[in-house]
């Protein structure tokens, strides 16, 4: 494989006529890295993937893979393969010869070699003599995966690459293209609007709103430390509660909640009336009464790994997520609700 490459937007917008899909966007993919362009429907994620790919040019700005411009290049001169959501697997060839497409066209004699390599690579050394029509669902998505690297691409694009598989098989396949980026040391770019899968791939997250970016960062920095309500909504669920927060003591400030007082990170958010995320899985529902907010269940639902609760506080209304399904907690029945200070964040805006 050649060497990974970074990939650079500098000030990139995008319009189709009086429609702006990417709207004055900056961000650095460095290389070896697994970038995901996270967000909901139209908000301009796909639209990035395909100005990497060359399939579509930018209204303005620059683009650069490598540290060359390719901001005006064709997609044939930007060395990236994408692996399409729906695989675009050619249904008259055999798995071999699909994987060997690239190359055989660009007159490499070595084609077929260069391809059982890559169908190796992914677990289906023995499917090559199959036909398309003949693998499963999750099957097909990795020899689209090989048909994408036997190209040997500086940056590998991913659209959707798991839209159109099963929950279990979701899991697996998502795992093995992270072991593959991870042991190949691949430039990835990678779209989904799904979070879960974004948290479980990705070495950083661009989150994506009103094609613009709402913002950047690893997993973890996104789900405890969200930048705004959009983030923190969309980043897994909170609870998006009013608090009122004290004056700062150095980077710590008091927070009261519903009559009980926690101690947070301010993260320079003046003192007054704020917002504070509260993360289902942080709250902590008992039944004997205690230095906690009281609450009734309003719903509850057994999801077999774990309770899913509403409960009605004064506070409002919290959903709780409750890892012991051991003992149930029904509905009607009063708790007593304990936060935890790694749960909550506050949040902007």
């Amino acid at each position: 494989m050649k060497k990974a490459a970074d990939v650079e937007f500098r000030s990139v917008v995008k319009r189709y006529g009086e429609v702006t899909a990417v709207d004055n966007v900056s961000f650095r993919i460095e290389p070896g890295t697994l970038a995901t362009l996270l967000g909901p429907s139209g908000c301009g994620k796909t639209t990035m993937l395909r100005l990497i790919a060359g399939l579509e040019m930018a209204s303005s700005g620059s683009i650069t893979i490598g540290g060359r411009d390719v901001t005006s290049a064709p997609a044939s001169e930007r060395d990236v393969s994408m692996v399409f959501q729906s695989y675009a697997l050619f249904p008259h060839m055999s798995v071999l010869e699909n994987v060997a497409y690239g190359p055989t066209v660009s007159g490499d004699r070595a084609a077929k070699d260069k391809a059982m390599e890559k169908l190796r690579m992914v677990g289906l050394e023995a499917f090559g003599g199959r036909m398309p029509s003949e693998l499963s669902g999750g099957q097909q998505q990795r020899v689209a995966v090989a048909r994408a690297l036997v190209l040997e691409p500086q940056v590998l694009l991913f659209d959707e690459p798991l839209s159109n598989l099963d929950a279990k098989l979701r899991r697996r396949v998502r795992e093995d293209i992270r072991e593959l980026q991870q042991s190949l040391g691949l430039t990835v770019a990678y779209v989904t609007h799904d979070q879960q899968e974004a948290l479980a791939v990705s070495d950083r997250i661009i989150v994506m709103s009103n094609a613009r970016i709402a913002q950047i960062g690893a997993p973890r920095e996104l789900y405890e430390a969200p930048r705004d309500r959009f983030v923190a909504d969309f980043i897994g669920d909170a609870n998006l509660i009013e608090a009122e927060l004290g004056p700062h003591r150095g980077s710590r400030a008091p927070l009261l909640l519903g009559g009980i007082e926690l101690e947070l990170e301010h993260r320079g958010i003046a003192p007054g009336a704020v917002r504070v995320a509260i993360r289902p899985e942080s709250i902590v529902l008992g039944t004997e009464p205690g230095s906690a907010l009281r609450g009734t269940v309003s719903k509850s639902a057994y999801l077999g790994t774990h309770m899913e609760y509403t409960v009605a506080a004064p506070i409002g209304q919290l959903y709780v997520v409750d890892r012991n399904v051991s003992r149930p907690i029904s509905t009607g029945a009063v708790v007593y609700i304990m936060l935890s200070e790694n749960g909550l964040a506050l949040v902007p805006g």
